[in-house]
């Protein structure tokens, strides 16, 4: 890559720092912005910069949203007692795309992790003491995950919960057997996770 004219190895450099885009990736970028039309190549150019000035992060939920509130967040027919805890924002996609869940959300902005020095603090608790303590909300639903930070997170925030909102339920997302799948394909934690949360029928 050393060989490339100044202007292209510049792109390269830049979208090869961006996560899962190696060298090879980025130069391939790189060159099919090259083959575009100046006009195209321009309005790329232009939403990368709108994406950044266009976009805020909802006061209430912590969602990217063009404006705040966020649509969610403004809309007077979602159920305004369940709050349901997601990690990013693209779990929160995840979850509406079912199109089931109608309470509204939280973006905690990540998950704990000691070992990557990610702590409280860096996340969003204080916005989402502030939200519990509002006192509309009556469940809040953890949708974190099944990774150890993932439970790690959930721990830590059920026990947030029963010592300052003893009042509000905390539930999470069911975990086990996939729909479809047989036991005997199964790892024993999820086997385990199934035993566990069994339901009764």
């Amino acid at each position: 890559m050393q060989n490339l004219p100044g202007p292209l190895k510049e792109v390269v450099d830049q979208l090869s720092s961006l996560p899962g885009i190696g060298p090879k990736s980025a130069l391939r970028i790189a060159l099919t912005l090259l083959k575009m039309t100046r006009e195209k190549a321009r309005g790329v150019g232009q939403s990368i910069v709108d994406l950044r000035e266009r976009l805020c992060l909802c006061d209430d939920c912590a969602c990217l949203a063009e404006s705040s509130p966020c649509s969610i967040c403004a809309n007077p027919s979602r159920d305004s007692d369940q709050l349901c805890l997601v990690p990013e924002w693209d779990a929160l996609l995840a979850m509406e795309e079912m199109g089931v869940y109608r309470g509204k959300y939280l973006v905690l902005g990540g998950l704990l992790s000691p070992l990557d020095g990610v702590e409280p603090g860096h996340l969003e608790v204080d916005r989402l003491r502030r939200r519990l303590a509002t006192g509309e909300i009556s469940e809040l639903i953890l949708a974190l995950g099944a990774t150890l930070d993932a439970e790690a997170t959930a721990s830590y925030v059920k026990n947030l919960v029963e010592s300052e909102f003893p009042e509000v339920s905390v539930s999470r997302l069911a975990q086990g057997i996939p729909i479809g799948a047989e036991v005997k394909f199964m790892d024993k934690e999820t086997l385990k996770q199934s035993l566990v949360h069994r339901q009764k029928v």
